[in-house]
């Protein structure tokens, strides 16, 4: 069964979610500066040497990029563009599975969209229709 997150609890673990996103971009970043090194090797005609080392050294970095994104997605935070840093939270609202949206640069998960709907059909949370404890103990 995949994690569902109330707004507290996306928000609890927004920190951690947070730290390692940005490890993320780092680690995109890399891999950019390495594909364009490649090219550069390439286009002057540098030795096998050089080239393969070099294209040794992107294959680690995408796969290290790949293994974040995937430590990232199995705390059950789903990554819907690392360029644009849009990250989406799978919840419930009333009956009906939604996700709650956080945007790189926001400090607290605050919106949320329907599945169909994505980022440009993004909402403020109201105060109805999402649970805002993980215990529910707590409301009695």
């Amino acid at each position: 069964m995949s994690i569902l997150f109330t707004v507290d609890k996306a928000n609890t673990i927004l920190p951690k979610v947070k730290k390692r996103f940005d490890e993320i971009l780092c680690c995109k970043n890399n891999v950019m500066d390495i594909q364009e090194e490649l090219q550069n090797l390439s286009d002057s005609n540098s030795s096998f040497e050089k080239f393969i080392k070099k294209k040794q050294e992107l294959n680690h970095a995408v796969t290290s990029l790949y293994n974040m994104i995937q430590e990232l997605e199995d705390m059950g935070v789903m990554i819907k563009s690392v360029d644009e840093g849009l990250l989406d939270f799978p919840s419930i609202r009333y009956d009906e599975e939604i996700w709650l949206c956080w945007k790189f640069g926001e400090n607290q998960v605050k919106f949320w969209h329907r599945k169909e709907e994505g980022f440009m059909g993004r909402k403020p949370i109201p105060q109805e229709g999402f649970e805002y404890v993980d215990d529910f103990a707590d409301l009695r």
